[in-house]
């Protein structure tokens, strides 16, 4: 018995040990360029939207963007995320980002953690110095495991998902 507990023991020391590998990986991918300052941190809490469409005699899940909230430390809402991908503030700013990285989740059941390059800002406020953007401690919004067949065609599902989102500057 002591033997059993010792070796359960063992192994989630080890199980513990991957996941902290794993996510120092995952972060590690999505670091913005040395010397960015990050200027922002948002909670988000949405989905991720897809639409179920035939690809020749198959089918298969598109992802279409996302719609959620940005949450600051305080809880307080701050601003929207959109497709684009798009982060509206609620003092006029916002910018348009673009895929620089990319690193699978730790869990493996959620979307990836991403580095964004900023390509567009619009407005005034505290997006208007933001250079990069890192997704990450993603949880859900992973496209749905099935039921995209030719009875769903055009039919969509709404992912519930959650994401730290980071502004950096140069």
């Amino acid at each position: 018995m002591g033997q059993r507990m010792l070796a359960t023991g063992f192994l989630g020391l080890a199980f513990t040990l991957s996941s902290g590998a794993a996510r120092a990986a995952a972060e590690e991918l999505v670091m913005p360029p040395a010397g960015a300052k990050m200027l922002l941190e948002f909670r988000a809490d949405g989905v991720q939207i897809y639409v179920c469409e035939s690809k020749g005699q198959a089918h298969a899940w598109r992802f279409v963007g996302p719609e959620a909230a940005l949450f600051d430390s305080e809880g307080r809402q701050v601003g929207t995320h959109g497709s684009g991908p798009s982060w509206k503030l609620s003092d006029g700013s916002s910018v348009i980002g673009e895929k620089a990285a990319q690193s699978a989740s730790p869990d493996g059941h959620s979307i990836p953690w991403l580095l964004l390059r900023v390509k567009a800002h619009e407005g005034k406020g505290r997006l208007d110095a933001a250079s990069w953007i890192r997704r990450f401690e993603t949880r859900g919004g992973a496209e749905p495991a099935g039921g995209c067949d030719a009875v769903h065609a055009g039919e969509s599902a709404r992912m519930r998902y959650s994401a730290t989102y980071q502004f950096f500057g140069s």
